[in-house]
């Protein structure tokens, strides 16, 4: 590291930070927080508008996706970051303290809702390959089969749908 030249750093153990995540984990995380929060298939979920929020929603979409709709993990994967980064977007640039996330299902189709309480849209920005931020909606842009903001008379809808086979 520039300027510490010659001062050790610190060594994880490679079994420490191995064992910090594992899907068996993550799976009773994401059971926990429906437990904790509630179902967003059934109702609007409640959360704080703060970074760690994120975690929690992804937690959410994920045991929706893959253990209620019994979807793909590719679909669930998909869904987690797109739900990650209009939470990010929700929490960063609404000034809000709370945000809603529902997420509904109809035959072939997925379809995940950020509410928040502000009616400043959204914009879609060219990215360039080495931008660090303002990757989000480009991202929701790419992988959601639609996407769009719903004015309500007091915010917003944000929202994308996928595509989902029906089993």
């Amino acid at each position: 590291m520039a300027g510490l030249e010659g001062f050790e750093q610190p060594r994880r153990h490679a079994s420490a930070t191995a064992a910090r995540w594992s899907p068996a984990v993550e799976d009773e995380r994401a059971l926990k927080a429906l437990e904790l929060f509630g179902n967003p298939a059934e109702a609007e979920v409640p959360l704080p508008s703060l970074p760690e929020s994120a975690a929690t929603a992804r937690r959410l979409a994920q045991v929706v996706v893959l253990r209620h709709w019994g979807l793909s993990p590719r679909m669930a994967e998909d869904a987690v970051l797109l739900v990650s980064e209009l939470v990010g977007n929700a929490v960063r640039h609404t000034g809000a303290r709370v945000f809603g996330l529902r997420m509904r299902r109809r035959r072939g189709w997925i379809r995940v809702e950020i509410r928040d309480p502000s009616r400043g849209l959204p914009c879609l920005m060219p990215v360039q390959d080495l931008d660090v931020s303002g990757r989000g909606l480009f991202l929701v842009d790419k992988l959601a089969d639609r996407w769009g903001v719903d004015l309500l008379p007091r915010g917003k809808t944000t929202w994308f749908e996928m595509r989902a086979a029906d089993r």
